[in-house]
């Protein structure tokens, strides 16, 4: 008989691999954003005429959504991969 293994998700291991994904969503979100930017001159005309609260506001919607995702993902990949192995 196989003694119970504890969840990866919840070891020292589990919580890097969902720092990590939260930092890769932050690094996509203001990839996403800087690209929308550059490619969409209406927005950077908002946020040029919006001042500095119009940015921050912006930039922290991006990089939150970005991470609740990413981070949401990972807790999915981890769960599958602890049932695969």
């Amino acid at each position: 008989m196989r003694a119970k293994k504890s969840s990866s998700l919840i070891s020292p291991a589990g919580i890097i691999k969902l720092m990590t994904h939260a930092m890769m969503g932050a690094a996509l979100g203001l990839a996403f954003g800087l690209a929308l930017i550059m490619s969409n001159p209406a927005v950077a005309n908002l946020l040029n005429n919006g001042g500095s609260q119009t940015v921050l506001v912006f930039a922290l919607t991006l990089v939150t959504t970005f991470t609740i995702g990413a981070t949401l993902t990972g807790v999915v990949f981890i769960i599958v991969e602890d049932k695969e192995s």
